[in-house]
């Protein structure tokens, strides 16, 4: 159980929808989160929304509700966990051509990606030995904490993935595949993107790491070390609570 310290709620959100108005949307969202007493950073792009925010309850609270307002965000899943403080030194909002960059044109997961596995059945279908397991994230991120079995790409960022797939893996071979990330989002593109490859079975953790550690007890996980986070916390633990890594100054 968290802390009852933490009082501080940090919210991880995204959502694949067409949205032609991004721009006009920034600054009345900017100012709805200032209000709100809320830090963080979201992304907006024609392709949706994607970010992280931290505040109070009633904060956290208010932009969510302020967002679902908007019919093409009534349906809006976030993540939370705790902190005793905001991981944040500011808010910011910014317009991007990606609200999450992997830069291959056309790749829409709005209308193509891969099977969502609820994260209660992610072990079972780790248990089939023709799944291969990959970890989308950047190999820092691997190196804290991945699933039992996973593949680590070696990759520095998100855009070196599609170059891995065609490097390393083979869909005439691998027939099953099963990908994660920490909230979600990098799978949404990375299973659209693989589906269009010709790999016949692509799956992916609904909700991310962070989804599977608030679902799956300790004793039943089969996660190893911690998630790293884009934030000051820079990881948490099974608990979803603050781990024990820290960066240098340089790397912030």
């Amino acid at each position: 159980m968290p802390p009852e310290s933490a009082a501080t709620v940090v919210a991880a959100l995204y959502k694949f929808v067409r949205l032609e108005d991004y721009h006009a949307l920034r600054e009345p969202l900017l100012d709805v989160c200032r209000s709100a007493g809320v830090r963080g950073t979201l992304l907006l792009a024609r392709e949706g929304i994607n970010g992280t925010i931290a505040g109070s309850r009633q904060g956290i609270d208010a932009v969510l509700a302020y967002l679902r307002r908007d019919p093409r965000f009534a349906d809006l899943a976030h993540k939370e966990s705790l902190d005793s403080h905001i991981p944040f030194h500011r808010m910011k909002v910014k317009l991007k051509k990606e609200i999450v960059t992997m830069g291959v044109e056309g790749i829409d997961p709005n209308t193509r990606v891969g099977t969502y596995v609820e994260p209660r059945d992610w072990n079972a279908l780790l248990q089939d030995p023709e799944v291969l397991l990959i970890d989308t994230r950047n190999d820092y991120e691997c190196s804290i904490g991945t699933f039992k079995g996973a593949i680590d790409p070696g990759t520095t960022n998100f855009r070196e993935f599609p170059q891995y797939v065609r490097s390393h893996l083979d869909p005439t071979r691998q027939r099953k595949v099963a990908m994660f990330c920490t909230g979600g989002i990098r799978c949404e593109k990375a299973s659209a993107y693989m589906l269009e490859q010709g790999f016949a079975e692509v799956y992916h953790l609904r909700g991310g790491i962070l989804k599977y550690l608030e679902e799956v007890p300790p004793e039943e996980s089969v996660w190893e070390g911690e998630c790293f986070v884009f934030d000051n916390r820079v990881s948490v633990d099974h608990q979803l609570q603050k781990g024990r890594y820290d960066q240098c100054f340089g790397c912030r």
